[in-house]
C-alpha cells in the first residue's frame, strides 16, 4: 500500500471523527442525539476523495457506532476491491469533459457527465474522477464570502471549548544572537482559565504540543479545541493526537478573527498588564520570560475579577463549572501519545536517516520500511522507538561510526556451510620423480 493512498485513508478517518466528534461522548439514546445528527446532515462538507457535500444522518450514526465499538481505528476506510486497475479516463474523453465544462462554466460534475452521456461517451465517468480532472483544470470558481450571522457565544461548564492562538512576543537571547520569540496560549471559553501558556522561539508544531500536553495534564481534556488556520492546528499530528483523545478539532474561518476574541482579548489583557511592564532582565531568556508569565498568570490574571464573568475571577468561575472535566486516564501514556512518526526505509549499512542525523537499527530490517517515533525536543543522543508492521521493533540509536570498525563482522551459517572447500594442489615434478625412484629401488 502506497503512502498516498494511506494519507487518503487517514484524512477519510479524520474528516469521519470531525463529524461524530460531539457525538460520540453522548449516553446511547441520549435526547436529542437524532435531531443533532439530522442537523449535521443538512450541512455542507468537503469530503476528502469524494465531491459529495452531505452525509446521510445514517452515515452519520454508523460512524457513531463504528467508534464505539473499535475506536478512531475503525473509521478508516476499507480497502478498494479494484485497487491496481487502471480508473484513468482516456485521453479523447479528458478533452471533450474539459470542452464542456469550458463552455457551460456553471454546470454541475453530474450535468457535465451528462452531457456526455447524450452525445455517446460509454466510458465509466465517476464524479469524483471527473471533478478531479476539472479541478486541475481550474475550471472551478469560488464563491465570494457571504455575509454571515455572527452572534456572542459562550458555553457554560468549564472544558466544553478551548481556544488556542499564538502571539507575536519580544525577542530574546538564544545561543549568541536574540531571535523572536512566540507566545503559544490557551484559554477556556467558560471560565477564561488559561490551563497553560508558555513562549517558544517558533510557532510549528514542535512547539505547539509540548504547551498543549502540558495544558491537558493542568486542566483536564476539552471536548472542543477551537484553532487558527496556520500550520500548526492544520497538521496530522495535531489531528491524530486529538482524534485518540477524543476532543473535536475545530478550525476557524479564513479571515475571520471575530470568532477567537476571548483569546485576542486576553492578549491584549497580557501586553498591557505584563508584557508593558517587565524589566529587562525578565525577558532575557525563554526561561525567564516563561518563569515571569506562568507567575503573572497564576498571581494576578486568575484573581482578578473578570466583567464577562459577572465580576467572578476566572478560578472562582472555574470552581463553579468544572465538575465535567474530564482528566486523562492514570494509565493513559501522553509522552509516548504525542511522539512525532516519520517513515524511512532501511539502507544495507543498517542505518536510516532523521532530520540530517543517522540511526542504526536492527540487522533484520535491513531494505524494509519503518516508522520512527520520536521527541524532536529530545537530546539526539536519546534512541528512537522503531515500528515495522505496526508492532515495536527495537530502537534506532545513533550511529558510532569509529565504534563499528572494532566490531567483529558475523555472517550466516549457511553460507559457510555451503562454501567448498579449497582442491588440493597437484603433485610437483620433484615429487613425481621421487616417487618413481623408490618403485625402481623396490
Amino acid at each position: 500500500m502506497n503512502n498516498s493512498h494511506d494519507d487518503l485513508r487517514q484524512e477519510i478517518a479524520l474528516f469521519r471523527y470531525g463529524v461524530i466528534a460531539d457525538l460520540v461522548h453522548l449516553p446511547v439514546g441520549a435526547p436529542g442525539a437524532g435531531a443533532l445528527m439530522r442537523a449535521k446532515a443538512e450541512r455542507n462538507y468537503v469530503i476528502p476523495g469524494s465531491e459529495r457535500t452531505r452525509v446521510a444522518a445514517n452515515t452519520i450514526r454508523g460512524w457513531v457506532n463504528l467508534y464505539r465499538r473499535g475506536g478512531f481505528d475503525a473509521l478508516y476506510p476499507r480497502a478498494r476491491t479494484d485497487r491496481g486497475q487502471p480508473r484513468r479516463l482516456a485521453p479523447e474523453v479528458a478533452e471533450r469533459l474539459v470542452a464542456l465544462k469550458t463552455g457551460n462554466p456553471r454546470c454541475s460534475v453530474r450535468a457535465i457527465i451528462r452531457m456526455a452521456r447524450d452525445e455517446g461517451i460509454e466510458d465509466p465517468l465517476a464524479p469524483s474522477t471527473v471533478h478531479r480532472l476539472l479541478s486541475r483544470e481550474g475550471l472551478f470558481d469560488r464563491k465570494p464570502p457571504d455575509g454571515a450571522d455572527r452572534r456572542r457565544f459562550a458555553f457554560r461548564d468549564a472544558g466544553e471549548l478551548w481556544m488556542s492562538d499564538v502571539m507575536h512576543g519580544p525577542k530574546v537571547r538564544h545561543g549568541r544572537v536574540r531571535r523572536k520569540s512566540y507566545l503559544i496560549a490557551f484559554i477556556d471559553d467558560a471560565t477564561r482559565v488559561v490551563p497553560f501558556a508558555a513562549f517558544a522561539m517558533s510557532e510549528n508544531t514542535s512547539a505547539f504540543l509540548p504547551v498543549f500536553r502540558n495544558a491537558l495534564i493542568r486542566r483536564g481534556l476539552p471536548a472542543r479545541l477551537y484553532v487558527d488556520n496556520g500550520s500548526a492546528y492544520r497538521s496530522r499530528h495535531l489531528s491524530l493526537v486529538c482524534a485518540k483523545l477524543g476532543v473535536a478539532l475545530i478550525h476557524a474561518r479564513a479571515f475571520q478573527p471575530a470568532g477567537k476574541g476571548k483569546i485576542e482579548r486576553f492578549f491584549r489583557t497580557l501586553r498591557a498588564g505584563w508584557l508593558a511592564h517587565i524589566e529587562a532582565g525578565e525577558r532575557e531568556t525563554l526561561e525567564t520570560l516563561n518563569r515571569s508569565l506562568w507567575a503573572w498568570i497564576e498571581g494576578e490574571y486568575h484573581h482578578t475579577p473578570h466583567r464577562g464573568l459577572e465580576g467572578r475571577t476566572p478560578l472562582e468561575q472555574w470552581a463553579l463549572a468544572s465538575g465535567a472535566v474530564r482528566y486523562p486516564d492514570a494509565t493513559m501514556d501522553l509522552d509516548d501519545l504525542f511522539l512525532f512518526e516519520a517513515r524511512r526505509r532501511v539502507y544495507k549499512d543498517r542505518t536510516v536517516s532523521l532530520n540530517g542525523r543517522v540511526y542504526e537499527v536492527d540487522a533484520l530490517l535491513i531494505g524494509e520500511k519503518v516508522t520512527l517515533r520520536y521527541d524532536p525536543e529530545a537530546p539526539p543522543s536519546r534512541p528512537l522507538d522503531v515500528v515495522h508492521d505496526g508492532k515495536p521493533a527495537g530502537k534506532a540509536r545513533r550511529l558510532d561510526a569509529y565504534a563499528n570498525t572494532a566490531v567483529r563482522r558475523t555472517y550466516p551459517a549457511k553460507e559457510i556451510e555451503a562454501a567448498e572447500p579449497p582442491p588440493e594442489p597437484p603433485p610437483s615434478p620433484l615429487s613425481l620423480r621421487n616417487l618413481t625412484d623408490r618403485k625402481e629401488d623396490d
